[in-house]
């Protein structure tokens, strides 16, 4: 018997709602499928245009019984047939919001066992009519639309998604728009070109002029990402609205809109690297400014200074809201990619005027996010100002302004933003570009509105003056860093200094960078000690580490003994590669003592952590090393009165064994152990039945029979049982494994 599903609104559904359905349905009536290449833009993309979907109003589809009570629900069931999707979709009108999100997860099933046609005709007006539910079902919903393309008929009917898909671009959740605009970029990419070009630019038009405001941000991001596919004349409609987007009156829209500046320059630039802006058969004239745009033929170049270019300037000047500002830094890295794009393209070849006179216009406005009033727009200009670098760098005359505003930065009054800028300093200094060197003074961070343009002219003198690369005017920065107020700020100094060692060179390393290092490692702070020794390879690669091992150990000693077990354990991470940098030499003799040290740690994971350091530092230096310096301080610590300082030898000298060749395991090592087999506590001698399964492995046959099997037999007739438990399985490992692998060893973990 066919299934029917019985679809039910409430009586008190939201005004809005209501109003957007009857708006939607009533402009979704015989839309035309196809556009007349004769008809005009206005008519091609007219609001008033209806759809042909022809959607029927929604059935009432009931149970078998004609019952709508939820019997029978599963929420991790597979939908394989009807009875199936009856029942997911009861779940979807059930009063349990977590299966709702279930059953919205499984539309696609739902949609696979009702058929191409039942879905188009009973299950999207059904959605539709939910669109009252809570925002995360409608979230749930919004991403598997996106996934129904294949159920509902492919590209022939494909456009019966977008009804829906509307509705939900529409609400007010910001993560119900994001999901719905997700599943409208996908699915529009596969809409046929007649019905893209028609109907999908309509549904593009209502949003971007619906009176509420939140249809008007999803069109902020789906006009970008659907520019490509129209034609010229649509192209420069979609811009127009765009740009009306823009100078909205609603900030979040415009925060929105500015948001997606950028990523809309870059589809206009590289669509005129493919192709002129619109059809050669119109009229070439052209009329942009601030407010109008033109649907006639139009440069590329033309169309960023006189329309994206004041857009610019207007989203990012002082009577903004701190919401819209906040785009300026990622809207400048828009737009300086674009200049180099359209310095190198052949299609621009005639462009380089142009491209010379938007740098003066653009690079003011990024230096006024450095004096911002707003501390978090400076926090963002500071975050992302190695891109910033990146996109200008190929760009003559604009580092010398950049670099002028990221000293500034580094001296902002805020220690979020000084952070922010310090942990970008390497990439920054990084750039091959050369300025010119330090004026003698900065200006100081103030409102001034002049102040940009002061830099700007700045910028301009003494171009023949001397200049360096970029590092090496930072640097003299470094210094003023070491002693900020802000912990904060040092520590991340300390994560980034290195880096410049491999830039500098190894003469101004020594020179500019080995004095403000060795002002870090002596800092009060743990963490600022802790990140330059972490970060000291660079630093190794360019002048070795000979100049800094004495001011190294102090640190080193401090950092073994902190008062915080977190930093104690980052150190002990870092000595194999302090024991590679240091050399054996001066290890031994200096830093021995602190590794066997943290073996008696009050807390585990430290103990821990020192035994697989001891393994990385046998490795390292080798097993001779090994039986020298740690062999004998392990046997010392087996006398300890504490048994957790026992267990830990125990495990030290098991885990060194597997580094360490047959003999001297078999005569250094395997003598230890087996001495402790005899210790009072059991845990000591479960661990070494486990600890004796590793050493016959690497000790060899002769000894596994003549030494360890007796030992063994004796563990396994123990007074604790897990002594005996743990001695059998060692037995029965060897017996499967022999001497050639222990994976069938249990798994043990080591209890204090």
């Amino acid at each position: 018997m066919e299934m029917e599903i019985e679809l039910e609104i409430g009586n008190e559904t939201k005004k809005k709602t209501e109003n957007t359905m009857t708006e939607i349905n009533g402009e979704m009536k015989g839309f035309k499928s196809k556009t007349d290449d004769n008809t005009s833009i206005d008519d091609a993309i007219d609001p008033s245009t209806s759809y042909t979907a022809n959607i029927t109003p929604a059935p009432r589809l009931l149970t078998d019984k004609g019952e709508t009570e939820t019997t029978g629900i599963v929420v991790g069931e597979k939908v394989d047939d009807e009875e199936g999707a009856r029942r997911i979709i009861e779940m979807l009108r059930g009063a349990d919001v977590s299966c709702r999100i279930s059953a919205a997860n499984k539309l696609e099933e739902v949609a696979a066992a009702l058929g191409q046609t039942r879905t188009r005709e009973e299950l999207l007006p059904f959605l539709m009519d939910g669109v009252d539910d809570e925002d995360e079902v409608l979230a749930a919903i919004a991403l598997s639309l996106g996934k129904l393309m294949p159920y509902v008929g492919g590209p022939k009917h494909i456009f019966a998604l977008l009804a829906p898909l509307e509705m939900l671009l529409a609400v007010e959740e910001i993560i119900v728009r994001e999901n719905a605009s997700r599943s409208m970029e996908t699915i529009s990419q596969s809409l046929p070109l007649n019905v893209y070009l028609s109907e999908y630019a309509a549904l593009l038009v209502r949003l971007a002029t619906r009176e509420w405001y939140t249809a008007r941000v999803s069109a902020c991001t789906l006009i970008p990402s659907s520019y490509t596919r129209f034609d010229a004349k649509q192209r420069v409609e979609m811009l127009r609205y765009f740009f009306d987007l823009c100078r909205d009156a609603a900030p979040m829209v415009q925060r929105v809109a500015s948001k997606n500046l950028g990523s809309m320059l870059k589809t206009v630039i590289e669509c005129q690297c493919k192709t002129t802006l619109t059809s050669p058969a119109l009229a070439s004239s052209v009329a942009i400014s601030g407010d109008t745009l033109s649907s006639e033929s139009v440069h590329s170049s033309d169309l960023v200074l006189g329309a994206f270019l004041p857009l610019y300037e207007d989203l990012s000047a002082n009577d903004q809201p701190d919401a819209v500002r906040l785009q300026t830094t990622e809207n400048c890295i828009a737009f300086g990619e674009a200049v180099a794009v359209m310095r190198s393209e052949t299609n621009f070849s005639s462009d380089s005027t142009a491209c010379a006179e938007m740098i003066p216009r653009i690079l003011p406005l990024i230096v006024n996010t450095i004096d911002d009033r707003s501390w978090r727009v400076r926090w963002t200009a500071a975050s992302k100002f190695a891109n910033v670098v990146s996109a200008f760098a190929p760009l003559e005359g604009s580092m010398d302004a950049l670099v002028s505003a990221y000293e500034r930065l580094l001296q902002d009054p805020e220690a979020e933003v000084r952070t922010a800028a310090t942990l970008n300093l390497s990439k920054v200094a990084g750039c091959e570009c050369m300025v010119k060197v330090e004026p003698t003074s900065i200006t100081t961070i103030t409102d001034s509105d002049n102040n940009a343009e002061q830099h700007a002219e700045d910028s301009k003198e003494d171009d023949t003056g001397p200049r360096i690369n970029v590092a090496e005017r930072l640097v003299k920065k470094v210094t003023t860093l070491t002693q900020d107020d802000s912990e904060i700020v040092r520590a991340a100094l300390a994560m980034v200094i290195t880096e410049l060692a491999p830039i500098l060179g190894k003469d101004d390393t020594i020179l500019h960078l080995v004095p403000p290092i060795l002002l870090l490692l002596r800092d009060s702070a743990s963490e600022v000690r802790l990140n330059v020794i972490s970060s000291l390879t660079f630093l190794n690669e360019v002048i070795g580490i000979d100049l800094l091992s004495q001011s190294l150990l102090p640190a080193i000693v401090d950092l073994a003994v902190d008062g915080k077990w977190r930093i104690r354990l980052a150190i002990i991470q870092h000595i194999p590669l302090l024991a590679k940098q240091l050399g054996k030499e001066f290890f031994s003799e200096k830093l021995i003592p602190l590794c066997m040290c943290w073996l008696k740690d009050d807390i585990s994971s430290i103990r821990k952590a020192a035994v697989s350091n001891l393994k990385d530092l046998t490795v390292i230096f080798g097993a001779e090393w090994a039986s020298i310096y740690l062999v004998p301080a392990l046997s010392e610590i087996r006398e300890n009165k504490s048994y957790l300082r026992r267990l830990t030898a125990v495990n030290a000298l098991s885990l060194i064994a597997s580094s360490m060749g047959s003999e001297l395991a078999r005569l250094e090592l395997l003598p230890v152990i087996l001495d402790m087999a005899t210790d009072m506590v059991p845990n000591i001698r479960f661990n070494v039945a486990r600890g004796l399964g590793e050493l016959a492995v690497v000790c060899g046959s002769a000894a596994r029979d003549s030494q360890i099997r007796p030992v063994l037999a004796i563990l396994v007739d123990d007074s604790d049982r897990d002594v005996r438990y743990y001695a059998k399985k060692t037995l029965e490992s060897l017996d499967s494994v022999g001497t050639t692998d222990s994976d069938g060893k249990p798994a043990v973990v080591v209890t204090s």
